[in-house]
């Protein structure tokens, strides 16, 4: 498919997270490096970067100085502190997610932006939620200031639409599992960090149960479903909140035997510690039918696909072969 080219540019926070460091090649490729704008919070390589700049998104005038030097028609806005980094600052990640994302809504209004992305999680479900096939409207008290933070945020988001008619489109991630970007402190990071340790030391040790049940997506799924809201006509954004996103669930048990399957020898041992309780409070499964009928989403991954995908790219990543 061609992609005409935007008349203004695009921009992209949290440009090198777990979605961001995906979702920025894409875009690129679809519109060019030129008309794609990365924001990041620290220095290093990115100011190399053709139309990076530094910010810090809970500060009104930083961001506010990006939006005046380009000219941004449409925003990703990605960036934020996860579910186990927020509880050990609970007063910062609410800082970064909440005053970043009103930021970006004002901005938006005042630079007359055409369309803004903004990511909410399966963390604003909470411990009274269903837990199998959660429904779209259910019951949200999360338990972490990560999940605090997507409700409010979601609430935020619909708020703006309705006053301000601001563009906003939003998806409920699962936990997300890609080869590129390193496994960081997340709860369901687990599902990244097994395959690196599985080809590293044929071993891992799951701060998780063997049992615990968690909604999971490979990137490439969510990088297509991020992209498909975005080029949906707005007509048929009909939830302007945050659609459930679902693709497969699977025990962390089950995810070891998959690729024990593959790696005899392959061992994982369970030490739950605090992001247990994280779990715990999370959705076993996710019922996505809004999404499927209102703007066509569809996953492509199984279960057997993701891990064939996850050790094939890795291996290569980390230069180390694939034994069997």
């Amino acid at each position: 498919m061609v992609y005409s080219v935007p008349m203004k540019k695009i921009l992209v926070t949290g440009a090198t997270g777990q979605i961001g460091s995906e979702l920025v090649p894409r875009l690129r490729a679809r519109y060019g490096d030129e008309n794609v704008v990365t924001l990041h919070h620290k220095k290093g390589n990115v100011t190399k970067e053709k139309n990076a700049e530094i910010a810090d998104i809970s500060v009104a005038e930083e961001l506010r100085k990006v939006f005046q030097k380009y000219s941004i028609g449409t925003v990703y806005h990605l960036a934020g502190i996860l579910s186990a980094t927020g509880e050990k600052d609970p007063s910062r990640a609410w800082d970064v997610n909440m005053a970043g994302l009103k930021n970006i809504l004002d901005l938006s209004i005042a630079s007359k932006v055409e369309k803004v992305f903004w990511p909410s999680s399966i963390a604003a479900f909470g411990p009274d939620t269903q837990k199998k096939m959660t429904p779209q409207d259910t019951v949200m008290h999360p338990s972490t200031i990560y999940g605090v933070a997507k409700v409010a945020g979601e609430l935020l988001c619909n708020y703006y639409h309705s006053k301000y008619a601001v563009d906003v489109r939003s998806i409920r991630y699962p936990g997300l599992i890609s080869y590129k970007a390193e496994p960081v402190a997340g709860t369901t990071d687990y599902a990244t960090a097994i395959f690196y340790e599985a080809l590293r030391r044929n071993r891992y040790e799951c701060y998780l149960r063997p049992s615990t049940v968690l909604p999971m997506m490979y990137m490439d799924d969510a990088i297509r479903a991020t992209l498909e809201i975005m080029d949906a006509p707005a007509d048929r954004v009909k939830i302007r909140t945050s659609y459930n996103l679902a693709s497969l669930s699977f025990s962390a048990e089950e995810l070891a035997a998959a690729i024990a399957k593959r790696m005899p020898g392959f061992t994982c041992e369970y030490e739950p510690d605090f992001r247990q309780k994280i779990a715990d409070s999370w959705p076993e499964s996710i019922d996505d039918s809004r999404a499927r009928t209102d703007w066509g989403w569809k996953p492509t991954f199984d279960l057997d696909a993701l891990v064939d995908t996850m050790l094939a790219e890795l291996s290569k990543k980390l230069n180390i072969p694939l034994t069997k």
